[in-house]
């Protein structure tokens, strides 16, 4: 392995035989003068391959133990979940994580927005949430409040999603972009792009697209919960329905009533802030 730049006198960046490169840590592998092959392999505690170059000061400036921990949290998504995830997120999660141990510790407490759909609409990821808090108590002794687990689970969700195959996420952007337009028509409104309502409402999308694709309906039983909140917004309701009529003739997608449910509480929300926002 040779090791190639200093991180930090514990974290450098190296290329195997192959010439693929890759970021290691272990004590003292960026002390020597670089570049320099190093011939006892011993002292690498982790590698990490193919993160993007903006992570590299996240890499040498986050303690090491959080680093390691995201690592293993990042594993174990990977074998529960079933799937991939982008490999900058341990590093992601790291900066997380370091930032709500110094909230903790200086008693500072954080709402997490859209707690509940977060719950309900991703169960898996936020069941490692919780498996993650109890890793980061036995691993660096710090309880970090449970609210902490949705934050964990989007950070998976998001690295879910950044590992769409192209054909998937070209067919989400198109879908997208026509239920946004489908949304401002006929609610009359302007979405706010930017907006994090408006983020959690395309990453629903595109969600729900890998999701039909792969033939994984959600199964809730929510039909009475859409019944309710049908009556109290009627023209939320109209507007989604329109929706699911998009999905069933461009697509010949079938929604079921806890997809509609769904797709009901995110246009609400992006209605909701974007009334807001004028």
């Amino acid at each position: 392995m040779k090791i190639i730049k200093k991180i930090n006198n514990n974290v450098a960046l190296a290329e195997s035989d192959n010439e693929k490169e890759m970021v290691v840590f272990g004590k003292g592998i960026g002390f020597s003068p670089m570049p320099y092959e190093l011939k006892d392999l011993s002292i690498v505690k982790r590698v990490f391959y193919d993160i993007k170059s903006s992570y590299f000061a996240l890499a040498g400036s986050l303690p090491e133990e959080i680093i390691l921990l995201s690592s293993d949290i990042a594993e174990l998504a990977k074998s529960e979940l079933k799937c991939e995830l982008n490999p900058n997120m341990p590093f992601t999660l790291a900066d997380h994580l370091n930032f709500a141990i110094e909230r903790a510790q200086k008693g500072l407490v954080v709402n997490t927005p859209l707690a509940y759909d977060v719950e309900h609409l991703y169960p898996r990821e936020v069941e490692v949430g919780i498996k993650a808090l109890d890793m980061l108590e036995k691993q660096i002794h710090v309880r970090l409040p449970d609210s902490e687990k949705i934050s964990i689970a989007l950070h998976l969700i998001n690295a879910e999603l950044e590992t769409d195959d192209m054909h998937i996420t070209m067919m989400a952007t198109g879908i997208i972009r026509d239920v946004t337009d489908i949304v401002e028509e006929n609610l009359g409104i302007q979405l706010e792009k930017t907006s994090f309502n408006y983020s959690r409402f395309t990453m629903h999308l595109r969600y729900l697209v890998n999701r039909i694709m792969k033939g994984e309906p959600k199964d809730q039983d929510l039909g009475p919960m859409l019944k309710q909140f049908r009556r109290k917004y009627k023209d939320i309701y109209t507007c989604t329905q329109k929706v699911v009529r998009y999905f069933s003739e461009k697509w010949h997608w079938n929604c079921s009533e806890d997809e509609t449910f769904y797709l009901f509480i995110h246009i609400h929300r992006v209605r909701e802030s974007s009334c807001h926002k004028e």
